[in-house]
């Protein structure tokens, strides 16, 4: 069943699917405990939940909450949300797995905090206001072999993910990746990205990224 979407929320997308698969690899066992942070319409959450998985969610935006919340019920399917701050209504918690599709696209304005549904895709002049938020914050809800599994372009730095993971003490690595034609967002931005140099003048796609870090036993 395809989540439905409310007015200003993140409809998933590549990414979604991309993440989506790497949960699938994930080998764990029925019961495992399952964070969802920045869940949109609750499509991860659901994927992570028919696994058998015990689930919470949790999103900064009112209407995902609510959609999460929807989709869940509509689905049948026992998943915790929480409204709130990226990992703010789970402090002192602590997970098998944690899943993170955080807003990752440079944006021009990078200094103002993005409003609305830009909120989904705009972080700040580098892309990563949030993923770095996460590569400092995510070790410490993860229990001895946790897994955090990230999706970002790799317009916004994978290598500095996997870099500052590491230096948290886990084991990280880029396992996944995929290339995907321009959306909306980066056609309306193209020119400022060649500008900057983050796109080359002949690059016509965007490339998208699971970055995958364990927390030693």
């Amino acid at each position: 069943m395809n989540p439905l979407v409310l007015p200003g929320v993140y409809a998933p997308q590549e990414d979604t699917e991309l993440l989506a698969g790497a949960l699938s690899d994930e080998p764990l066992p029925p019961g495992a405990e399952v964070l969802d942070v920045g869940t949109g319409t609750g499509a991860l959450a659901l994927e992570a939940a028919r696994r058998g998985f015990r689930v919470t969610a949790v999103d900064v935006s009112w209407s995902a909450v609510w959609a999460a919340r929807l989709n869940a019920r509509l689905a049948g399917l026992p998943v915790r949300i929480r409204h709130g701050n990226l990992f703010e209504p789970v402090r002192g918690e602590s997970y098998d797995l944690v899943l993170a599709n955080p807003p990752y696209v440079p944006a021009p304005d990078g200094r103002r905090a993005p409003r609305g549904a830009a909120r989904a895709w705009d972080a700040g002049d580098d892309g990563r206001l949030v993923v770095d938020r996460i590569c400092r914050e995510a070790p410490g809800l993860l229990r001895p072999g946790g897994v955090l599994l990230l999706v970002q372009s790799a317009l916004s730095g994978p290598d500095l993910t996997v870099g500052h993971l590491r230096a948290a003490g886990l084991k990280a690595a880029v396992t996944q990746r995929h290339r995907i034609a321009f959306g909306p967002v980066l056609r309306g931005r193209e020119r400022w990205l060649r500008e900057r140099g983050l796109l080359s003048d002949t690059e016509d796609k965007e490339e998208l990224v699971v970055v995958r870090a364990e927390l030693p036993v």
